[in-house]
């Protein structure tokens, strides 16, 4: 479920629309639905609240003014590995050309 500083995309008739910040859950007065306050990241920021079953929240579809609307957590993708360093010639395994190592330290000043 998403939760309080969790970031969404909003889907609007399943296409991306924009990403938001949930910036506030609390309950309403019905059972299950709760009022869920977003912080729409596009310029200008827009903060929005809306009234929202816990499902809603879970990314089940719903319609606001006829339209189908679903919320999608996002999850920080996993950072790719670096590429391996070979220490003896200052080089990266996926450089394929051979270049000439200038060391700085013996360029005289002028």
């Amino acid at each position: 479920m998403a939760t309080e500083k969790d970031i969404v995309l909003i889907y609007s008739e399943d296409i991306p629309l924009s990403f938001a910040r949930i910036e506030e859950i609390s309950a309403d007065i019905k059972r299950n639905w709760y009022h869920v306050k977003l912080l729409i990241l596009q310029v200008p920021l827009q903060p929005v609240t809306w009234i929202l079953k816990d499902s809603y929240i879970n990314g089940e579809e719903f319609t606001m003014d006829g339209r189908k609307v679903r919320l999608e957590l996002i999850e920080c993708p996993e950072v790719a590995e670096p590429p391996e360093i070979h220490e003896e010639k200052g080089r990266t395994s996926k450089d394929s050309k051979k270049g000439k190592v200038i060391l700085l330290k013996n360029r005289k000043k002028v």
